[in-house]
C-alpha cells in the first residue's frame, strides 16, 4: 500500500510527507498495538521507503502511530526507535488525558 500511495511522489516531495500507521483492527476499538509490534511495522515502512527512494529519505520521513493512543500507552510507543509521533483520537476529547499524552515521558 505504501508504494502504491507514494507512486509519483518525488524524493524531494518526500520532505513534506508524513505517514500514519494504524492497524485495521484498532480503528474505533480502543485497542492499542503492542509497542514493539507497532515499531516493527514502522521499520518495515522505512524499508519500503529505502527501496523506493534511499535510506536518507527513509530515516527522515516522519511515521506516526495512530491506533487508540492513551495516557497508558504513549510512553511505550514513543520510546520506540521508529515511531516518530502519535495521532490521538478519542483521548484528545479529555483535557487531562490529552495533556498526559502531549507530555509523555521520554527515556
Amino acid at each position: 500500500q505504501v508504494s502504491k500511495d507514494l507512486a509519483g511522489v518525488t524524493k524531494e516531495q518526500m520532505a513534506d510527507v508524513v505517514i500514519a500507521y494504524e492497524p485495521v483492527w484498532a480503528i474505533g476499538t480502543g485497542l492499542v498495538c503492542d509497542s514493539e509490534d507497532a515499531n516493527e511495522v514502522h521499520k518495515f515502512i522505512r524499508t519500503v521507503l529505502a527501496k523506493m527512494y534511499d535510506d536518507e529519505v527513509a530515516q527522515a520521513t516522519r511515521i506516526q502511530y495512530g491506533g487508540s493512543v492513551t495516557p497508558e500507552s504513549v510512553d511505550g510507543l514513543m520510546a520506540m526507535s521508529d515511531i516518530d509521533g502519535c495521532l490521538v483520537g478519542g483521548a484528545s476529547l479529555f483535557a487531562d488525558k490529552f495533556a498526559r499524552i502531549v507530555n509523555f515521558k521520554h527515556d
